[in-house]
């Protein structure tokens, strides 16, 4: 049941020294009707019911918007998540391999450290070593550092196919010497041209495979692995006395097994010791057992 108030009844609001009548105070519906009364219901009535509606609508948009940033900000987190853990992403391992045979040799250095294992003293001194030994001999030796090998089976394969695709040719490739360590593998290897296996001679590269690159890898000491191999071909192209390499009974380790000796050793101690404690725990039984029925 809808109440329709009069018009009058908005006239004490403003004019309180008038007297309140009771004729202002009933509804419209208790009151005689009249053409007055009649005209004014339908805009009183279209007011009343006009503003609950714009406030039920105002009360209810601030939730629709929270929610609706709260579903963009969930959207934006997942796929956050699915780019980070996404198993597109190459194996670093894998694609540094291939990245060295397509970037081709270095423009301004000679050296391709893609292992990142030699600090910044080491990078200097091959630098200006190799780069005098090129001004005066024409030797120009590159070195390159890779984590792992999977497309070749060994060092010596990879370093291989490093020369044929940097220097095509045999003319590009007479002068050139390449020297490849595979950090995680412990090994490393050494090719090159006509000219430069020549002037090096086979026994300082046997020597340098054998000896620098992995006895110095093994113990995890990559700059000194690189640079003593460096200087020893240097010192072979310049006809110098061959510097050594070092020493792989002072870089072996010691085993934590036994020998045959001592493990025989101390079988037979063991044997000894389990053989007393079984004579004594039949032994001493039975003489406990004859001491007592020798009393009765």
């Amino acid at each position: 049941m809808e109440t329709i108030l009069s018009p009058h009844s908005f006239i004490p609001l403003f004019n309180p020294n008038k007297p309140i009548s009771s004729k202002i105070l009933l509804s419209s519906s208790l009151q005689p009707k009249s053409g007055n009364s009649l005209s004014f219901s339908k805009p009183i009535c279209s007011s009343l019911t006009k503003h609950p509606l714009v406030s039920f609508k105002k009360t209810f948009s601030t939730p629709t918007s929270w929610l609706s940033h709260l579903h963009h900000g969930l959207a934006a987190l997942a796929i956050s998540l699915a780019l980070s853990f996404s198993p597109i992403v190459c194996d670093s391992a894998h694609a540094s391999e291939f990245d060295v045979l397509n970037d081709g040799p270095p423009k301004d250095s000679y050296l391709v450290d893609d292992a990142g294992v030699l600090n910044r003293v080491t990078k200097s001194d091959l630098k200006r070593l190799l780069s005098d030994l090129e001004s005066r001999k024409n030797f120009h030796i590159n070195f390159v550092t890779v984590r792992k090998l999977t497309s070749k089976a060994d060092a010596f394969e990879y370093a291989d196919q490093v020369l044929e695709r940097w220097y095509p040719s045999v003319e590009e490739g007479n002068n050139k010497g390449i020297v490849v360590l595979v950090t995680s593998q412990k090994e490393g290897a050494i090719t090159g041209g006509p000219s430069f296996v020549q002037a090096v001679g086979d026994t300082i590269l046997d020597a340098t495979v054998s000896e620098n690159l992995p006895v110095l890898a093994t113990d995890e000491k990559y700059n000194e692995a690189i640079y003593s191999s460096a200087k020893r071909l240097v010192a072979a192209i310049d006809g110098l006395p061959d510097p050594g390499g070092p020493s792989v009974k002072d870089n072996k380790r010691e085993s934590n097994f036994k020998t045959k000796e001592e493990t025989d050793e101390k079988r037979g101690q063991f044997s000894l010791v389990v053989g007393g404690l079984l004579v004594i725990a039949f032994v001493v039984p039975m003489a406990q057992y004859y001491a007592y029925v020798s009393r009765k």
